[in-house]
């Protein structure tokens, strides 16, 4: 048999190259087919999206695959990852998208996709991520979403999924990151969702519809867990000690809920914790004073009932951040170690009972911020160095027992807006540096012993300078025309002298002057054209001699005027009877002549005593009556007084018939028995009112009726009676409705809310009697603002500065946000419109009319189109569709108020051709500047920021679906941080972070889609 020899190794090799080459070909032309495959499953996505064009690059090219295009990942190539974040989708998602065989990452979050929960997802079947955040999706999450039982990530936050959430949630066993936060869900969570073992982060916050709840017993055993936020999801009852076993905690947050009992010691033993938010909850008792959660960085614990001291070791958490322990009852010493902490950046300690020294090195080893401390015991000087590292933006240490000299380092902080150190005993001068600080925009030292004289330069940017009360002494400086920006000067009860220099006229934003008790003199200036915002004016108590100036009563926005103690002298000119005062005071001068007809006001009868020269046509001024003869009727014959009396009563009958006749014309649409229901101690009768509707005191009419200032009695009170016309009588049901809508609103005493004083009822017209707003409305001030001046014969404009608007926003803000949370069910406005906010003699906002709408709807009609006539331009999207109105059309209608302000432009202009609601959003989605948006009369640089995260706010306010608008408490806490009042003692607002930052773009160059959330937690 013959041999069988081997061949050779390399006549193997040679055999099996063909094969590897034939397999290796095969490979690529898979390969190749499933990236053809792949390829047209995204053009067809494309084409069923409509072609937006953020997916222009989208294209077949022979030079790139698609695995190249930034939304795309691919491994091996094929597509594992689709990231089409922020891309303008509008449509629903198809269900070919799970032809990508191989994706196990979707997120589409940030787009305006609509609908129910896409179940077309369940075929995908690899998938282990998906965010579907901040769509608008709605209805029930689906209660087989089991069947997505790879999932390991699932994002559905900023939608406005209801009713319960599923339990089959529960089901998904590989589920490390669940996040559901700020959505519609009216039920319940399932408890079972704490028994997802591998669980890091669980995100609930902001679902203030949950069924109220405790935190179930089992939540402790998620061990794992990283990320802990439930705030403002009706949590009660108490937080549980077995927190403490969550060993893997970071971030715990349960603010924003009515728990009670005390903060379990047991969460400052978490050592992994870095942030802890309790804020805004009924807990009370002490904070525990062991502490071994040494990675704290953010604490905050605000807005509580705690009590006892402040623990010693806070001053070891050497990563602390902020710590914000205000609104509480704590008291004692502030500890030594929290001043020395490396990087402490935020201390608010404020509206507390703490006392003793401030510790000496808060500033000295940390960039300081925010330094707040006011409404306190403390006593001792403040910190030399808090503003060592040149980062200090906010101090507030008002309403303590402070004393010495203020540091001189704050005159070299050119970073500090906003110092609040009134009401202390402060005493020597003010750093020189502190009072040109560039970036200072309100200096309020008022109520100490400071001295001094002032500055020939300031700040360019300061608009409010208060130190009233205090040694300041010499000349108001002439170069106080520079001062453009300045709003607010309070300095009476000092010892300025010196005359009143006409370079102050010159500041066109001056709303408020007040320079009484000092020792002022000369003669007022008479150029004070530039004056077109003042409201305010006291010079009172000083030495001021000459004239009145007739230019006062040019003035258009005028409403108190104080020069009494001084010496002036001459007549009163006539034209200060041309002013809408409110508070005139022209007392102990030496002023002669008579009183100008349009002052002889029972209003003003105390504003002219002790002026021996003048004199008025009648008594009741309690003065001198001009040309009286009082002893010529002494010798005359006493049948001729008989007779004249006899003459006189029967004058006083005839007028007092004809009065009652004319009266009788004037109400003839009431019956004879009127009736008055009040809800306040009234300073009136019913027949001062019933007296006073005449044509000539009509300030207003609309479709509700006609608006009367009335004076109701001899000391020149005003009310404004809104007289409401029915064209027949009321049923008895809705005669009752009527009436007890009224007494509920009459009952509601909140200082942003127009008081309702008492309602006349007769039978055919409604008397609705509220106090009297001097100011007139917010759109008078924004649209009406026009005025001829009489002296010159040129338009005069009245502005409301940046500073004034965000006040108004405010004061809108916290009446509508008390009128829906601190009832049992909201009360809806139904009608918020800028004609509808009026302000009072400080420019304080009071929001008018609240329920009225309702009230007014006529029967048989949808209330929510009955109740809006006229308000186009604030109208919600949703009364298209339905007359189900809930609290988000106040939402709707506040955001259009806040575009308003910023952008200076009408709800409803007829110039263009479409509301500004409409406007605004199409500014953005066109892809231009916020700042091109923005009123030209108020911005610049120093504001520009802030007034462009209002106008962010309004286009929120003003999203279409009701669900995706945020609360009005949240538009509030939004404006409080936009505001420096987060200085004062009114501020409440938090400091905490989040995932997409909206505000980073200084520019204003796009408005990102974003959470309303991400916004609020990044506005400052």
């Amino acid at each position: 048999m013959p041999r069988l020899t081997s061949s050779p190794p390399h006549i193997h090799f040679f055999f099996y190259i063909p094969c590897l080459v034939f397999l290796c070909s095969l490979s690529h032309v898979a390969e190749s087919q499933i990236q053809d495959q792949e390829q047209q499953v995204l053009l067809k996505l494309r084409q069923s999206w409509r072609d937006p064009s953020s997916l222009d690059h989208w294209v077949t090219s022979k030079s790139s695959s698609h695995c190249t295009w930034p939304e795309i990942t691919c491994q091996d190539g094929s597509i594992t990852e689709l990231n089409l974040v922020n891309l303008n989708i509008n449509y629903s998602i198809p269900p070919f998208i799970c032809d990508l065989k191989n994706l196990n990452k979707l997120d589409l979050s940030y787009n305006n996709i609509h609908g129910e929960f896409p179940t077309v997802l369940y075929y995908c079947s690899e998938l282990m991520y998906l965010d579907l955040s901040q769509n608008y999706f709605e209805g029930r999450i689906p209660s087989d979403i089991d069947r997505m039982g790879n999932l390991q990530v699932l994002i559905l936050a900023g939608n406005s999924f209801s009713f319960d959430i599923p339990v089959a949630i529960a089901r998904l066993p590989r589920l490390r990151i669940l996040d559901l936060h700020q959505s519609e869900y009216n039920g319940t969570y399932p408890e079972e969702i704490f028994g997802l073992s591998d669980l890091e982060e669980l995100r609930l916050e902001y679902n203030d519809k949950f069924v109220p709840s405790q935190l179930p017993q089992n939540f402790t055993a998620l061990k794992k867990l990283r990320f802990f936020s439930m705030a403002q999801t009706n949590l009660i009852g108490g937080i549980p000690e077995t927190i403490g076993n969550m060993e893997a905690l970071e971030h715990l947050d349960l603010g924003m809920n009515p728990l009670t009992g005390e903060i379990p010691g047991s969460i400052f033993a978490l050592r992994n914790l870095s942030e802890l938010y309790v804020y805004m909850t009924n807990v009370s008792g002490s904070i525990a004073q062991a502490v071994s959660a040494m990675n704290l960085s953010m604490i905050d614990l605000s807005e509580n009932n705690l009590m006892g001291t402040i623990p010693e070791v806070f001053g070891k958490l050497k990563n602390l951040y902020s710590l914000n322990l205000e609104f509480n009852q704590l008291s004692g010493r502030i500890p030594e170690g929290i001043g020395r902490l490396p990087a402490l950046s935020d201390v608010r300690l404020s509206n507390n009972n703490l006392s003793g020294t401030i510790p000496p090195d808060f500033g000295k080893f940390s960039l300081l911020t925010r330094f707040e401390v006011a409404i306190n015991n403390l006593t001792g000087t403040l910190p030399e160095q808090l503003c060592h590292g040149g980062t200090l933006i906010g101090l507030a240490a008002l309403d303590n027992n402070l004393s010495g000299e203020l540091p001189e380092s704050l005159g070299n902080c050119s970073t500090l807006s906003v110092a609040m150190l009134n009401n202390n005993e402060f005493t020597g001068n003010v750093p020189g540096g502190l009072w040109m600080s560039r970036s200072l925009t309100a200096l309020i030292l008022s109520g100490n012993g400071l001295t001094g004289e002032l500055p020939e330069e300031l700040s360019p940017n300061l608009t409010r300078i208060e130190i009233s009360n205090n040694k300041f002494f010499g000349k108001i400086p002439s170069t106080v025309s520079s001062w453009r920006n300045l709003g607010v000067f309070y300095a009476s009860n000092n010892l300025l002298r010196g005359t009143v220099p006409t370079e102050l006229t010159e500041l066109p934003l001056l709303t408020r002057l007040v320079l009484g008790q000092n020792e002022l003199s000369g003669i007022l200036p008479t150029d004070i054209v530039s004056w077109k915002s003042l409201t305010t004016l006291n010079l009172s108590h000083n030495k001021i001699s000459g004239p009145i100036p007739s230019e006062l009563g040019f003035l258009p926005v005028l409403t108190q005027l104080d020069l009494s103690g001084n010496q002036l002298s001459g007549l009163i000119p006539p034209e200060i009877g041309q002013l809408n005062l409110n508070r005139l005071n022209l007392s102990s001068n030496r002023l002669s002549g008579p009183i100008p007809a349009k002052l002889e006001n029972a209003a003003y009868d105390t504003s002219f005593l002790n002026n021996p020269g003048l004199c008025a046509s009648n008594s009741f001024m309690r003065i001198n009556v001009c040309n009286a003869q009082p002893h010529r009727l002494s010798k005359t014959n006493p049948t001729l007084i008989v007779i004249l009396a006899i003459v006189a009563a029967m004058c006083v009958l005839l007028v007092v018939l004809f009065t009652i006749r004319a009266s009788r014309k004037n109400r003839s649409s009431f019956d004879s028995t009127p009736k008055l229901t009040s809800f306040q101690s009234l300073n009136f009768t019913e027949s001062n009112i019933l007296s006073g509707l005449k044509e000539h005191n009509v300030i207003g009419s609309g479709g509700s009726g006609k608006v009367y200032r009335i004076i109701v009695n001899p000391s020149g009170d005003a009310v404004a009676v809104k007289r409401i016309s029915n064209n027949q009588k009321l049923k008895e049901k809705l005669e009752k409705q009527f009436v007890a809508e009224v007494e509920i609103l009459g009952n509601i005493k909140h200082r942003h809310i127009v008081k309702l004083l008492c309602c006349i009822s007769c039978e055919n017209s409604k008397l609705l009697v509220y106090e009297y707003m001097e100011n007139s409305s917010l759109d008078h001030w924004l649209h009406k603002k026009k005025r001829l001046s009489p002296i010159l014969g040129v338009t005069n404009n009245m502005i409301l500065d940046w500073p004034k608007r965000l006040q108004i926003a405010l004061g809108a803000a916290k009446g509508l946000c008390y009128m829906h949370n601190d009832f049992s069910s909201p009360i809806i406005h139904r009608d918020v419109k800028s004609s509808n906010i009026l302000l009072d003699s400080e420019i304080n906002a009071k929001i008018a009319d609240f329920g009225l709408a309702r009230m007014l709807a006529k029967p048989g009609e949808a209330v929510s189109m009955t109740a809006v006539a006229g308000s186009f331009g604030y109208l919600a999207p949703e009364y298209a569709h339905t007359t189900r109105v809930n609290e988000k059309i106040d939402v709707y209608s506040f955001g259009v108020v806040l575009l308003e302000l910023t952008t200076g432009r009408e709800a409803n202009d007829r110039d263009e051709d479409m509301c500004l609601a409409d406007w605004a959003w199409r500014h953005i989605q066109d892809g231009n500047p916020i700042s091109d948006a923005l009123d030209e009369e108020i911005k610049d640089d120093s504001n520009v920021d802030e007034i462009s995260n209002v106008f962010k706010l309004g286009i929120f306010c003003t999203a279409t679906l009701p669900s995706t608008r945020p609360t009005m408490k949240e538009v509030l806490q939004v404006l409080l941080k936009c505001s420096d009042l987060l200085y004062n003692v009114e501020k409440k607002s938090r400091h905490k972070f989040d995932v997409v930052p909206l505000l980073e773009n200084s520019k204003h160059d796009e408005m990102p889609r974003s959470n309303f959330h991400d916004f609020e937690r990044n506005t400052y």
